[in-house]
């Protein structure tokens, strides 16, 4: 066993979590490393919404309110960044996106799922992913509203993908029939970002 794996795995075991749940190439932290390019964005709640378009029957401009208005799903999950940092347990608070649909009425196309976020930030991901139970549009974190530094009033939140497919500062999600790149992808990211397999960089 390679000499980083036995020491990421005794800290998993110190911690009193199942060295299985940590991937291959990560390490165990208690934080949330904070990482991303670009400033924090600057947000004013009275002008924000979050639209969804693309292949959808009835596009959606939500405001904060009406999003929080819709039922909402607490979910507990670990989440893994392509820079090798994994957190267990992490308590997301938001809407599934199956809720969403309801409202959206995605087309038969809707294969894809782009998130665009502030400063012109994207991630893709296919729309099994988004619509993964644990997977949600998320204002809560750890039972508190996000930080502005981890992406509020609203992030994407992934736990199936590296965590650059979870996008801070949210502000709409394009259903698609084809795939496009997201930000990170363009900079050497996997395209797929399938944290576990080869999926940290390139395609």
């Amino acid at each position: 066993m390679p000499l980083f794996r036995s020491k990421a795995e005794d800290k998993v075991r110190e911690a009193g979590f199942d060295p299985a749940r940590l991937p291959p190439g990560q390490y165990f932290t208690e934080k949330w490393p904070v990482l991303h390019a670009g400033e924090v964005p600057e947000v004013d709640l009275a002008t924000w919404t979050l639209e969804v378009t693309g292949e959808v029957e009835q596009p959606l401009s939500l405001s904060f309110e009406e999003l929080k208005a819709l039922p909402a799903t607490e979910v507990t999950t670990d989440i893994h960044c392509v820079t090798r940092w994994s957190r267990f347990d992490a308590q997301f608070k938001g809407v599934h996106w199956g809720e969403l649909a309801k409202l959206c009425r995605p087309k038969p196309t809707a294969n894809f799922a782009i998130a665009q976020a502030e400063a012109g930030f994207t991630a893709n991901v296919p729309i099994a992913a988004l619509e993964d139970e644990h997977a949600l549009v998320v204002y809560e974190a750890d039972g508190e509203p996000l930080t502005p530094d981890h992406g509020w009033p609203v992030r994407l939140v992934i736990p199936t993908k590296y965590f650059w497919k979870s996008a801070k500062w949210l502000r709409a999600i394009e259903l698609s029939s084809v795939d496009k790149q997201g930000f990170w992808a363009r900079y050497g990211y996997h395209h797929d970002a399938e944290f576990g397999k080869k999926g940290r960089y390139g395609f």
